[in-house]
């Protein structure tokens, strides 16, 4: 191992990227600011109940297996996924609900209850979701888009498959009745998109659930951060905790290594970075002029919006609930309007709501069941309110519609530990951009070379893996940034 790397930030891209740079002999260090790994994907521990911070849906496991296999091990060692089903309960205020799975039968028995004549076009749609899963994920997923060239080359298809739409309008042109069109399309809100405006290509979704399912990971996703963490260890890899990096050094056009907040310093052939870009740009390389034009230029893009999350853990067993459920409010496209545009915390709102006892009983105390609450709520730039002061209230009207769109009588009565997760709270402990969730917007004109870079364009052995670059949020996003960027560094650095 003659060739050094650090990677900064130990969230599922940067673990992965790490992973797959310890594994083809690059000697590898891990710089994390908080006492935990994960990234977005954190936990906390709280009167005997674990508390997933971020991601819970796991889909294409073998985008994660495959970090193990480039060693010949074996995830299983480190890792065990349990199957969820179905994928997601979706409820409706009118009282109507579907299960949304890959089972098939159940699925087109599930629409037919709402609008028989929208079977076939959920056949059709089925029909396109797997042709933009083959151009958009299995084909570009993992490539690096450095130049408009590589653009240019991905245009064909990206035009057959009418990206210019969004999510909602393809949904709409197959499936009529609005609730299907609501079921089909609020994927993209996993990964920071408005089903309004991200690009249809986000259908792939679809697909890749219905192809390799939905699981989780027995002890919770921390549990996976936990085994990653693990493998890259056995591998020779360095994970250092709890020191924030204050400073990407650099020297004409390259990087040249790290200054930690504690003094600690380290040089490197190489340096990745796992956080925020603007923060990696303006904050880390702020003394230079490549970060303070990116910097710049950043900050005219649009940013995914925030979240609120409530994480509260209840006496009693909930059989009924499923593990993951969408609890849809009475608007769909005015509720997108005031997150994404009009910077209001509607009085309304839709959520989705994280069961994982329903999986895994050790997630929480015998007789006791876990659960978290997420709203989506427009980012810091957008709505200009103290959370210090409205969480609290929010919190308990969030719970309070818990209660009673899941059947849960006396609601409060039942909650034995909560805390609640604000945007301030992803801006200071994820140095998150205006407190943004999923960084960049997945708009179009913010996708593939649209987005960072995943090599610096003037900065010659600097990178980027994460929701930031290409392709973007959501796990297997991050992970198949991390492969994009491995193949860069592990060329860059032969």
């Amino acid at each position: 191992m003659n060739k050094t790397a650090i990677v900064i930030g130990s969230g599922f891209g940067g673990l992965a990227l790490a992973i797959r740079l310890q594994s083809a002999g690059i000697a590898t260090t891990v710089v994390e600011a908080r006492d935990k790994p994960g990234g977005r994907a954190y936990h906390w521990k709280q009167d005997g109940f674990t508390f997933d911070a971020g991601p819970t849906v796991i889909t294409d496991p073998p985008c994660l297996s495959e970090l193990w296999a480039l060693s010949g091990a074996d995830m299983a060692q480190d890792v065990e996924l349990m199957p969820v089903m179905p994928f997601y309960h979706l409820n409706w205020p009118d009282g109507s609900s579907l299960d949304y799975s890959n089972d098939d039968a159940a699925l087109r028995a599930g629409i037919a209850r709402l609008n028989p004549d929208d079977v076939a076009g959920y056949d059709k749609f089925l029909d396109y979701s797997a042709g933009v899963h083959e151009e958009g994920y299995v084909k570009l997923g993992a490539v690096p888009f450095l130049d408009f060239a590589s653009m240019i080359r991905a245009a064909p298809a990206l035009a057959k498959y009418q990206a210019w739409r969004s999510v909602y309008s393809i949904v709409s042109s197959y499936v009529k009745d609005e609730r299907l069109r609501q079921a089909f399309s609020f994927h993209t809100l996993l990964v920071g998109g408005n089903p309004m405006k991200t690009s249809a290509i986000y259908a792939l979704i679809h697909k890749l659930e219905k192809d390799g399912g939905v699981w989780f990971a027995r002890g919770g996703t921390n549990a996976l951060i936990a085994g990653m963490v693990r493998h890259f260890e056995r591998l020779g890899g360095v994970l250092r905790l709890a020191d924030p990096v204050r400073e990407i050094t650099t020297s004409g056009d390259r990087v040249t290594g790290v200054v930690t907040q504690s003094g600690w310093s380290a040089t490197a052939d190489a340096v990745a970075t796992n956080a925020d870009i603007m923060h990696s740009y303006r904050d880390l390389l702020g003394t230079s002029e490549r970060g303070r034009k990116a910097a710049k230029a950043l900050a005219r893009k649009r940013f995914s919006p925030s979240l609120f999350v409530v994480h509260f853990g209840l006496k009693g067993d909930y059989p009924d609930i499923a593990h993951h459920s969408i609890i849809f409010g009475p608007r769909y496209k005015g509720l997108l309007d005031d997150i994404y545009d009009n910077g209001v915390l509607p009085p309304d709102f839709s959520l989705y709501l994280h069961h994982p006892t329903a999986t895994d009983k050790g997630m929480a105390p015998e007789g006791h069941s876990t659960f978290y609450a997420l709203a989506p709520v427009g980012h810091m730039g957008k709505l200009k309110i103290d959370w210090e002061t409205q969480g609290a209230a929010f919190a308990r009207s969030i719970i309070d519609e818990v209660g009673a769109r899941m059947g849960i009588a006396d609601i409060h009565d039942k909650v034995v530990t909560q805390f609640h997760y604000t945007p301030a709270d992803f801006g200071v402990d994820l140095k998150a951009h205006l407190g943004s969730a999923f960084s960049l917007e997945p708009l179009l004109t913010q996708s593939a070379w649209f987005r960072t870079h995943n090599r610096d364009d003037v900065l010659s052995n600097l990178y980027f893996v994460g929701a930031g670059t290409h392709p973007g949020a959501g796990i297997p996003g991050v992970v198949g940034s991390a492969k994009a960027t491995a193949g860069l560094m592990i060329a860059d650095l032969a």
